[in-house]
């Protein structure tokens, strides 16, 4: 997808300033009763964000839409998954035990 077709935001997470451990934190959380299909933009200062992001997509289930344009800041969106797997709660880039 390219950066001209990024859908518009359901959902902005704004992790400037914060390293990608925390973001996901505030992500989750945003996100917890989200809809399926919902677009989230985040913003994200944390060098790492490019390559933690789709990771972080990859492992969970949630789509990967890529870099957001027109922005000041650095913005990625992803759309929800309706069955994402789940996360550790307080380390979400493991994913969660069975039955958790």
């Amino acid at each position: 997808m390219t950066t001209a077709s990024v859908p518009a935001a359901d959902i902005t997470v704004d992790g400037t300033g914060l390293l990608c451990v925390t973001l996901l934190l505030r992500l989750r959380d945003r996100i917890q009763h989200a809809q399926p299909g919902a677009i989230v933009h985040i913003i994200a200062t944390d060098p790492a964000a490019p390559l933690d992001l789709p990771a972080w997509c990859h492992m969970t289930g949630h789509t990967y839409v890529g870099p957001a344009p027109a922005h000041d800041q650095p913005v990625y969106a992803l759309r929800l998954a309706a069955d994402a797997r789940p996360t550790h709660a307080d380390a979400p880039w493991h994913p969660a035990a069975e039955g958790h």
